[in-house]
This record gives structure tokens, C-alpha cells and sequence, in this order.
């Protein structure tokens, strides 16, 4: 069973308020615990709440706040949440000074689903990825912090970006590291699903993707009690 990260929105226009609402609550593994219009109740909301919300959605225009003021009070006394800015504000200045803040992204508005749901996958994985490891190594962090050589170097880098619906490059770059480890014996979608932290379904279409492209093999075997499992391998 998949944990619910908690989140918070902050936007003081109810109609964007509720759209926003919808859009959390349509992608698994999340759940808005409340919705605040102005930054006197997103302080109280903090200051009441038991348990902190995991990631809070972030407006810049707040009708009661000068520019960044919330932002960096949130980041300054709730360094454990995390801060997605969705806003109308496309200032560089803005821009910059939210990434040197520390935000996990940066949303324009009006916001497409599409490139909301994306972001809150892409969450999603880093944060099991890192409550499943104790240490990391350099390869790794760079698929969390988005950084790929390859993205850098290769000629195709429209190839590498332009995936299909429901494929991530993060997590697929995951799933190829570990098929790469594990390039002798294989693995099924079970045990691919138990190392990125999802279900079978979420893994095997994953790795349907990577057979259609031809970097897996499938293979059908039968288990102890002849029950039939397909077992992906390197090509």
C-alpha cells in the first residue's frame, strides 16, 4: 500500500484553490489535509497541525505577504517541508531566488495536469528512493537530482525526453540501473516493483516499455507451483 503524502495548498483565489484540489487528490499517493488563502493561515495552520504536511503548494501572489516573505519564513522555521511554487509569476528574479530556496519545482500558471502529475510522481519516487536507502552512490543521486551525463552528451536528447505517457525518465533511468545490476539472472515486475518502491503493474509497464524499444528481453518461465511469470533481462 502506497503512503499519502500530505499537502498543503496555499492560494487565496478559491476557484484556482479548488482546480488545484482536484489535481493532487487524481494523482495515488496523495492527499490535500487543507487549503489556505492567505499566509496569516498558513502560519496558524502550521503552528496547529500534529504532524506536518509533507510538501505545500505555494502561491507568490498571497494577499497579506510582500513578494517571498512566506516562502522563506516556511523554509526558515519547516525545513523538513517541501515547497512546489505554482504561480503567475515569471519574474527571473522570482525564479532564481525560489531555486536558491530550495524548491522542489517550479510551476507555472495555468497549470496543465499532465505537468502537475509529473511533478508529484517524480516526488513521489524520490521520496521512497530515499527513505528505502541508507547511503548512495554518485549515479544514483544524479537520477534525484535530475542530472544525467548522457542528457548532456547525447545527440538525442529529444529522443530521451519525449517519452510516452505514464513513463518517467527518472524512474526509468532507475529501472535501467537496476536490470544493469542484475544482468544475469533477470528480474520480474515483483521484484523490480519491491526496488523502486511501486507496484507490479507501475514496474511491468516500465519494463513492457523498455522490451518494445528492444534494450529487454521477456521471457516466460514457470514458478514452484507452475504458475507462469515473465522475467525481463538485458538484451
Amino acid at each position: 500500500m502506497r503512503h499519502d503524502f500530505q499537502v498543503l495548498i496555499v492560494e487565496d483565489d478559491f476557484r484556482v484553490a479548488e482546480i488545484t484540489r482536484q489535481f493532487v487528490e487524481k494523482v495515488e499517493g496523495f492527499k490535500v489535509i487543507d487549503i489556505v488563502k492567505t499566509g496569516e493561515e498558513a502560519r496558524q495552520v502550521l503552528k496547529r497541525l500534529t504532524t506536518l504536511p509533507d510538501l505545500i503548494l505555494l502561491d507568490v501572489y498571497i494577499p497579506d505577504v510582500h513578494g517571498l516573505e512566506l516562502f522563506w519564513e516556511i523554509r526558515k522555521e519547516y525545513q523538513s517541508i517541501d515547497l512546489i511554487m505554482m504561480t503567475a509569476a515569471k519574474e527571473v528574479s522570482t525564479i532564481e531566488e525560489t531555486l536558491r530556496g530550495g524548491i522542489f519545482d517550479y510551476i507555472v500558471k495555468p497549470v496543465e495536469f499532465s505537468r502537475f502529475k509529473q511533478t508529484l510522481d517524480q516526488y513521489y519516487e524520490q521520496r521512497s528512493v530515499l527513505a528505502s536507502k541508507e547511503s548512495m552512490e554518485q549515479e544514483e543521486i544524479d537520477q534525484l537530482t535530475r542530472f544525467s551525463v548522457q542528457k548532456q552528451t547525447s545527440p538525442n536528447i529529444e529522443a530521451v525526453d519525449n517519452l510516452p505517457k505514464g513513463i518517467d525518465r527518472l524512474t526509468l533511468d532507475k529501472i535501467k540501473s537496476i536490470m544493469e545490476r542484475n544482468r544475469e539472472n533477470g528480474l520480474t515486475a515483483v521484484q523490480v516493483g519491491k526496488e523502486i518502491g511501486a507496484s507490479r503493474s507501475t514496474a511491468r509497464r516500465y519494463l513492457e516499455y523498455l522490451v518494445s524499444i528492444k534494450e529487454l528481453l521477456a521471457e516466460q518461465k514457470y514458478g514452484d507451483v507452475g504458475r507462469p511469470e515473465r522475467r525481463y533481462l538485458l538484451k
